[in-house]
């Protein structure tokens, strides 16, 4: 048996970690500018985060959910009052894509009805219900195929008025758009689609599985917007490589017992990952960080050559040049050993790093990449 291959492989062995510096078996330093996918919020191996794991499987790192785990309680209040939704729900889980899940079938249950709009370029999951609401026919199983979804594009307020309607179960909408190379909605067209969304008693979901946990220098990236989402849904940065995520309930949504449940979902070490992970962004001040480096890092982007639009908010960035972009990025992580991140638009670098990053390794990135793109220029 061997594993299965999830995606093309680099071939490279990452063995060590720490902040955001890795380093591969044969010793080699790269700079991480990528986090897994954005899943590194703190920096690898950070200290505290090391710790609190490390004292609390010394005491019991797993039982289910038939018993009372004061963890969660704990996690709850600490992610609601740092996100702002002190009087939401938490529903832990293990994925982005089980609590996107979950947060559809949770909107179903609410109102009764069965259509989802969604919107091109969308990444949700690849599980049954969001897959069929990622915007991706190639990770579409037959199994999955969904004549209820509906996709519109972006930021097209003209188009969601004629589709939204009574029978609307939910609209299910990124913060920012990851995958799809960092495309932002517009603050009025989350404003409209909010207020048609009470219009007509539709289920308003916020993915802010990416875009999420600080990454845009707000906690959610909808916060701009000033709009108020019914379920919120996150993961990646909330557990910083420990598997976790959730399902942020609005009052206003009915939720009873038993609509929803997970063996693993919010066990002694998630909630004691995802914890300390709060802990830090509020300790360090990360949000603000993340603010800043990011104004810092597409400040210094201006001016470089063949780049046709940088996109963003905080250190969610993409870069988007005039032709693809993978060759770029082989040479920044073979020749420069920087790790950055594609997109299913080709010509876009995403810039995903840790909420800790500094000046200085924007720097080194700066110069790495203007080398790179000037050379580019010259053949």
């Amino acid at each position: 048996m061997k594993p299965f291959d999830v995606y093309s492989l680099f071939d490279i062995e990452i063995s060590k970690a720490l902040g955001s510096t890795l380093w591969d078996n044969h010793g080699n330093t790269y700079l991480d500018l990528y986090g897994g996918h954005a899943v590194i919020s703190i920096g690898h191996t950070h200290p505290h985060y090391v710790g609190a794991i490390t004292a609390q499987l010394q005491n019991i790192g797993f039982y289910s959910n038939s018993i009372k785990i004061e963890l969660q309680h704990t996690l709850a209040e600490k992610l609601g009052r740092l996100s702002g939704y002190p009087d939401y729900q938490l529903f832990l889980c293990n994925s982005g894509a089980e609590a996107n899940e979950n947060a559809l079938k949770l909107a179903s249950f609410h109102n009764g009805r069965k259509k989802i709009i969604a919107f091109k370029g969308a990444f949700h999951g690849r599980t049954s219900l969001a897959v069929s609401a990622t915007d991706n026919p190639s990770i579409v199983a037959p199994v999955n195929e969904n004549n209820n979804i509906v996709f519109l594009p972006l930021n097209d307020i003209n188009a969601f008025e004629k589709e939204i309607d009574e029978q609307t179960c939910a609209v299910i909408i990124e913060g920012i758009q990851g995958v799809n190379g960092v495309q932002i909605p517009d603050n009025d067209f989350l404003q409209k689609v909010a207020s048609l969304c009470r219009a007509n008693s539709a289920v308003l979901i916020l993915d802010e599985i990416q875009s999420g946990y600080g990454r845009s220098g707000k906690f959610f990236a909808h916060q701009y917007s000033g709009i108020t989402p019914d379920i919120i849904t996150v993961a990646k940065g909330m557990g910083n490589g420990f598997p976790v995520g959730g399902v942020l309930i609005s009052p206003n949504i009915h939720a009873r017992k038993e609509m929803l449940g997970t063996t693993f979902g919010g066990s002694y070490l998630a909630c004691t990952a995802a914890i300390a992970v709060l802990e830090v962004i509020e300790k360090e001040n990360l949000m603000e960080n993340a603010l800043i480096m990011g104004a810092y890092l597409k400040e210094k982007l201006k001016g470089l050559p063949n780049i046709k639009e940088v996109r963003g908010l905080g250190l969610m960035v993409g870069i988007e040049l005039f032709e693809p972009c993978a060759p770029i990025r082989q040479e920044m992580l073979f020749k420069h050993f920087i790790f950055t991140g594609s997109a299913s638009n080709k010509n876009t670098i995403r810039i995903l790093p840790s909420l800790a990053i500094t000046r200085k390794e924007i720097d080194t990135f700066i110069d790495a990449f203007q080398a790179t793109l000037t050379q580019k220029e010259l053949v």
